[in-house]
């Protein structure tokens, strides 16, 4: 185009192609060039045009690249960089345990499981659930529920834990943090949790607001062995996959 920016001529577009960096030199050769130019004042789009001054165009050669390597130099072109750029994943691991006494409600992972001993905790002591609002928190680096949820608050005396997972789930949110998926393994002698395996994912998928298939709840025992295996209490532990961006 001319200054006006009227067409004067269309190019063989067959010779032609876009330049990108980085561009490699001989330090010794670039450096000098890069010299020359500062006291002739001359300005140049990059190193291969002040190499094609200065040094040798004739040695100049291009090799091929790729579109994913993206020269930054308009705002515009951050922006879609930014838009493209992947998010980033992290795991977390979470682990908790309650012991097992009379005259309480069982609960795990928000589902009441007819048993003649329950948790004893400060909340309803669901310790699956505990587990994984750990792995959540821990892969978020948002420290933990005992930061979160302290025992010396009343508020959260014999709260159902669900509804803590449901705040968790919201700090997550705030902080742009997303769940990809989650996996919880509770270890327990007795009561056989089997059949409550469904209803306890999709309480726990109801709570994070996700599809029950992206959550896993699996149970097993320690062949009676451990404070699990003589019925003592109950264990949990939980990792969680989450999504930064």
């Amino acid at each position: 185009t001319d200054e006006d920016r009227r067409a004067i001529e269309t190019l063989d577009r067959s010779r032609l192609m876009a330049v990108q960096t980085p561009q490699t030199f001989d330090c010794r050769d670039i450096l000098r060039a890069h010299e020359q130019a500062f006291k002739d004042g001359f300005v140049a789009t990059d190193d291969a045009a002040l190499y094609e001054k200065y040094i040798a165009p004739s040695r100049l050669v291009a090799v091929e690249g790729g579109g994913k390597n993206r020269k930054i130099t308009t705002m515009e072109d951050l922006r879609m960089a930014r838009e493209n750029t992947p998010p980033q994943t992290r795991v977390g691991f979470g682990y908790d345990a309650h012991r097992l006494v009379p005259g309480r409600k069982l609960v795990l992972c928000g589902v009441e499981i007819p048993h003649e001993t329950g948790l004893l905790g400060h909340s309803d002591a669901d310790c699956a659930t505990h587990a994984l609002m750990d792995a959540l928190l821990s892969a978020a680096c948002l420290g933990d529920i005992g930061r979160m949820f302290p025992d010396t608050d009343y508020a959260y005396k014999d709260v159902y834990s669900i509804e803590l997972l449901k705040k968790v789930m919201g700090r997550l949110s705030q902080s742009g943090i997303s769940l990809v998926n989650a996996d919880i393994t509770i270890i327990a002698q007795r009561p056989k949790l089997a059949g409550f395996m469904d209803d306890m994912r999709q309480c726990l998928a109801k709570a994070m607001n996700m599809e029950a298939s992206r959550v896993n709840v699996k149970a097993t025992t320690t062949e009676r062995m451990g404070f699990e295996g003589r019925e003592e209490g109950i264990s949990a532990c939980a990792v969680a996959l989450v999504r930064h961006g």
